[in-house]
């Protein structure tokens, strides 16, 4: 198991960018694939992107691609959701993970993101 801390979070506008930050515990880290799930007020959690554990398989929701951009440093046990021309929708509190969306291993304590119109 590792033990994951988001940063980057905060207050941003409508068309802004924020960089979100998941730094995790462990040798583990580097063999394990990862993502970042949001979850808004009275909503469901919804997957936005994952990676693969080296790194070179990246996936993203439908609602992000194209905005969004998944990476990670295994060297620095490091993971960021770059997050470009941000809209209200995407306001919610982002989790990064470890392992399957469905069955994660590890979760992070969570970021808020607010944008503002």
């Amino acid at each position: 198991q590792v033990q994951l801390v988001e940063s980057g979070g905060g207050l941003v506008q409508a068309g802004g960018s924020l960089r979100l930050s998941c730094v995790g515990s462990g040798s583990i880290f580097r063999v394990s694939a990862m993502g970042w799930y949001r979850q808004a007020p009275g909503k469901q959690r919804e997957l936005v992107a994952g990676i693969s554990s080296g790194g070179d398989v990246t996936s993203y929701a439908d609602s992000v691609k194209g905005r969004f951009t998944i990476f990670r440093d295994n060297a620095r046990n490091s993971l960021w959701l770059q997050m470009n021309s941000l809209q209200p929708d995407d306001t919610a509190v982002y989790y990064c993970f470890q392992g399957n969306f469905l069955a994660p291993r590890s979760i992070g304590q969570g970021t808020q993101v607010t944008v503002s119109s």
